[in-house]
């Protein structure tokens, strides 16, 4: 057997690039990219990738590893940029939109970005990153590209030598991609959020993401000519690998520049849309979005085929699940993060499930569910000697998965990689337990785990139950200090528009004391317009933490419950239910 070698004809690095020149053959002449009124077969994506490559090594001198960033909306370019970077034997960076300037100005400055494209939406960001450049007398600055729009220029000032269009068309068609010789190099440099500590920069390897990408393409079970709209950011994890995805299918993908509800249901019917994913932010924006259609679209809406969703991040409410699957929509819950290449679990239907009522359904689909098929494994250890914990469903420890498709590690920081990596595990920093069926389900991040006189509290628990009340549009549980017991929760809502009014705190916390354990009733709620959110829709709780600081206990909130209680013995002396039950109850029938 050791006598049989590698060659050329038995072994080729691993690369989702491949799936690009592929399409362009098997699927030349079918629409690779929509967006609004252009449209490109992949014939001419493969076209324009080679162009865009060539002209980064010519006319931009750009090197093997050599860094080269974008900054953009779910638009053609930053699609092909996908492709055409690594095809350059460069790695791409695409940034988080929504970041500040000086924000952006340390991801380009850590990174060592030799090149940024950037959207002409973004020019007055760009702005201020170069004063902050010049200001903070950091140098070089990267060369800066712009974006301008495909169908109507804009004709915005620009900043830099060359406009995106200009850029390929002075690349030659002809040019020869860089030829990959190990699948252990880097493809693409992606910054973690930042919502629980300092942004990192996760490397992810052409070996990860061709098999993460394959692994999500059958674990989902996207079959041929997909029609894919891009609601979840593609700087975001690299779209989950979606990006590398389509071409692997032959599939279409819908560009938008917004994810508001009006473009992505005109998207989903005018195209046709199969397949998209998004956060569970979207799902409600989409739900909220028909709660507004007139008749004749909602009637349009039942009559299309049914949408796919596969959707990360929080766990979905059970609530919002429900409602959104009325609407013909069907929702695969996943989990991952930036470090697993995207998603790391999908939670796998099973044929009996179909047998249990709505409400017991949409709980189990908010499972993080079972590893997909490129993870090696997936398991729930307690971290003090990084045994298992029981397969009971109710046991706490920390998820922990390994597997090809993980980082590489986080670039310029070996501290950071080591700390992630334990005894052969990565450390997710997500604490879950795991079912006898092997079924994880998250309970917390470790950060956001609450200690309440000895008692563990799931501040996910807790949403949950609030994401049911008729009132909470949304809702996150932070610790808050209390005097005796250590920490107790502190609830966060926005609430819907009809109820701003009308709904109370001591309305809110009745409630919890009706349907949760006492430890685990927020002593303190607070009501705000919107939570913080990064861009991919996840609530920094980290902010939300900051505020409870400066909280104590309500000794408002006590007085309520000490009249609650007088009232109840009254009321029982009397045989009616206590006024605020029955403000409840009102409630909880609109």
């Amino acid at each position: 057997m050791e006598s049989l070698l590698k060659c050329g004809a038995n072994y080729v690095p691993l690369s989702p690039i491949t799936f690009l020149s592929r399409a362009a053959y098997v699927y030349s002449d079918r629409t690779s990219i929509i967006y609004q009124n252009t449209r490109f077969t992949w014939n001419q994506t493969y076209h324009r990738c080679l162009r865009l490559s060539s002209a980064l090594r010519s006319q931009l001198y750009i090197n093997k590893n050599d860094v080269v960033s974008v900054l953009a909306p779910n638009i053609p370019a930053i699609y092909e940029m996908h492709f055409a970077v690594p095809m350059a034997g460069a790695v791409l960076n695409t940034i988080n939109t929504r970041l500040h300037a000086k924000d952006v100005a340390k991801i380009l400055v850590h990174s060592e970005a030799k090149v940024l494209f950037y959207d002409y939406q973004y020019i007055k960001l760009i702005d201020d990153i170069i004063d902050h450049f010049i200001s903070n007398n950091i140098t070089p600055l990267p060369q800066l590209i712009l974006i301008d729009d495909i169908d109507t220029p804009t004709g915005v000032v620009r900043h830099g030598k060359f406009e995106y269009e200009e850029l390929i068309a002075r690349g030659d068609p002809m040019h020869a991609p860089h030829v990959l010789e190990d699948e252990w190099d880097a493809i693409a440099l992606n910054y973690t959020s930042g919502t629980t500590s300092a942004p990192k920069g996760v490397v992810y390897s052409h070996r990860g993401a061709y098999i993460s990408c394959m692994t999500l393409l059958l674990q989902w079970g996207v079959g041929n000519e997909p029609v894919y709209l891009w609601s979840l950011p593609m700087f975001h994890c690299n779209g989950w690998t979606f990006t590398w995805g389509m071409a692997a299918r032959g599939g279409t993908n819908v560009c938008i520049r917004n994810t508001t509800a009006a473009e992505m249901h005109r998207a989903i019917t005018q195209h046709k849309v199969t397949h998209m994913c998004c956060a569970p932010i979207v799902l409600k924006i989409i739900s909220e979005g028909c709660d507004h259609c007139n008749m004749s679209t909602t009637a349009t809406l039942h009559r299309r085929p049914v949408v796919e969703i596969l959707t990360g991040g929080a766990p979905p409410p059970a609530a919002l699940l429900k409602k959104i699957e009325n609407l013909g929509f069907h929702v695969t819950h996943a989990y991952g993060l930036t470090e697993a290449t995207g998603p790391a679990t999908v939670c796998e239907w099973k044929a009996e499930w179909n047998e249990l009522p709505r409400e017991d359904q949409a709980k189990l689909k908010a499972r993080q569910g079972i590893s997909v098929l490129t993870l090696a494994d997936i398991d729930v250890k307690n971290l003090e000697d990084m045994k298992s914990v029981p397969r009971d469903g109710k046991t706490r420890g920390e998820i922990v998965i390994r597997g090809s498709s993980i980082m590489k590690g986080y670039f310029k920081n070996e501290e950071e990689t080591r700390k992630a990596f334990v005894d052969g595990w990565f450390l997710t920093g997500d604490v879950g337990v795991i079912h006898p069926d092997g079924y994880v389900e998250i309970k917390d991040r470790s950060k956001d785990v609450i200690i309440s006189g000895g008692e563990n509290i799931s501040s996910v628990e807790v949403e949950n139950v609030l994401y049911w009340h008729p009132a909470v549009e949304e809702t996150a549980v932070v610790a808050m200090k209390h005097p005796h017991w250590g920490e107790t929760p502190c609830a966060f809502l926005k609430v819907k528009k009809e109820f701003v009014e009308r709904i109370k705190e001591e309305e809110i916390i009745m409630y919890c004391r009706k349907n949760m354990s006492k430890f685990m009733v927020p002593k303190k709620v607070v009501f705000m317009d919107e939570l913080p959110k990064t861009a991919t829709g996840k609530i920094i709780k980290s902010d939300l933490r900051e505020m409870a600081k400066s909280f104590k206990v309500a000794t408002m909130a006590g007085r309520v419950t000490q009249q609650q209680k007088q009232q109840q013995r009254s009321n029982k002396r009397l045989g009616d239910e206590p006024q605020i039950e029955q403000q409840v109850m009102a409630l909880s029938r609109l």
